[in-house]
């Protein structure tokens, strides 16, 4: 192979291993984003219900909790 040639292989295997590494970071980072998205999503959840449960009156009424501890 002539020296332009090779240079040129170099080249395109060295863009190749650049790209497969920005794939596999930007694999690695969108899976992060997909579990903290999850979590995300459970919390407000969890919160969307409570403040359900609140905004129905469904919570407990004074009198039926449990006196502070210095009683």
């Amino acid at each position: 192979m002539d020296d332009a040639v090779e240079r040129r292989l170099t080249d395109l295997e060295s863009r190749i291993a650049h790209h497969e590494r920005m794939a596999e970071e930007l694999s690695s980072v969108m899976f992060e984003q997909g579990r903290t998205i999850d979590l995300l999503t459970a919390q407000l959840r969890r919160l969307r219900d409570r403040v359900a449960e609140l905004e129905s009156g469904a919570s407990r009424a004074p009198q039926d909790e449990p006196p502070p501890p210095h009683y």
